[in-house]
């Protein structure tokens, strides 16, 4: 039997890449990260004026955290049924930041 612990560290070894487009920047992080805790981390503001007010914190409430999949869609995890419900009239390319994943080079922009 597989051991859980040691695929769990294998996978939080891998890092990856994250280039913000806009911002003209690149942040390494490790497989699995959260893109908006990560962007957040790293000084990249995700929010326009009502989502500096009115945000929910990260639990996909609010939908204000959107961003824009520029390259490397097939690199995040996949789209949660929150995401489905906020961003149905929106491109398959937006995301919520707060309920993504990344597992791989992505290029994204923010307050599209």
């Amino acid at each position: 039997m597989p051991d859980p612990i040691a695929s769990y560290r294998s996978k939080a070894s891998r890092m990856s890449s994250i280039n913000f487009v806009k911002e003209n920047k690149e942040v390494i992080v490790a497989e699995g990260a959260n893109l908006r805790l990560k962007a957040l981390e790293n000084d990249i503001d995700l929010y326009k004026l009502k989502g500096k007010l009115m945000n929910c914190g990260g639990y996909g409430q609010c939908g204000t955290c959107i961003v824009e999949v520029v390259t490397g869609m097939d690199n995040l995890s996949s789209r949660t049924e929150v995401e489905n419900r906020k961003l149905k009239k929106k491109s398959q390319t937006f995301r919520l930041a707060c309920q993504t994943l990344v597992e791989g080079p992505v290029s994204i922009k923010t307050k599209p």
